[in-house]
């Protein structure tokens, strides 16, 4: 079974009202209840009314927080990314330092939040073909990630640890957009996939040798 999502320290509050201490503890109750369920179901077999129950609430009740249980998986799955990237800390301005092991500290705490929320995982890799508002949240996720990937080559090719080549923000999509898939494949049970043990080291190759040219060492 997932582990149970932590929320972050400013958690987003898309298409919710504003609350007190209790409002929160319900919301984190519902939020709790549908990472459970998804470990046992796909988002299209899970009610409200099951939300509700689970979270010890009525259903007019649920409403007051989510609008529907998509709005759920949205808050999920954004608690998720943010929770990557908080652990993922500051190590793409640590690349001087060492270049492998900073790229896999960067890589790293995806790799280890989507597995421990691999229910969340796969129902948004399910559902991003067919919610709009799952699609438009991790295309905003994915411009983020974009920017930053490519502030980093740019800054390696600058200092001379990288060589020139193509445009970096062209690099940076294609290798942020091989991490998605591979993401997903991987902790949604989805084939062809890498195996969940060598995922990690296999990403760090690919992005040493498209950005510096050289095999992981």
């Amino acid at each position: 079974m997932d582990s149970a999502l932590e929320p972050p320290p400013a958690p987003s509050t898309r298409g919710r009202r504003a609350r007190g201490v209790s409002g929160d503890d319900r919301e984190r109750a519902i939020l709790a209840t549908a990472e459970r369920l998804l470990g046992e179901r796909p988002l299209s077999e899970i009610s409200v009314d099951q939300l509700a129950k689970g979270a010890g609430i009525s259903r007019p009740t649920f409403y007051f927080y989510f609008t529907s249980k998509e709005q759920v998986l949205l808050a999920l799955f954004d608690r998720v990314v943010e929770e990557a990237r908080s652990n993922r800390g500051d190590a793409l301005q640590r690349l001087a330092e060492g270049e492998e092991q900073g790229w896999r500290d960067a890589i790293s705490p995806f790799c280890a939040t989507f597995s421990s929320h691999r229910a969340i995982t796969s129902a948004a890799a399910a559902t991003q073909y067919t919610s709009a508002a799952v699609r438009d949240l991790w295309s905003q996720v994915m411009e983020q990630f974009v920017v930053e990937v490519t502030e980093a080559i740019e800054s390696e090719r600058r200092r001379g640890a990288a060589p020139d080549g193509i445009p970096a923000r062209d690099l940076a999509t294609v290798l942020n957009s091989m991490v998605e898939r591979s993401l997903f494949s991987t902790f949604s049970g989805q084939t062809p996939a890498v195996a969940e043990e060598r995922l990690l080291e296999t990403l760090v190759s690919v992005f040493m040798g498209a950005i510096y040219g050289r095999a992981q060492e």
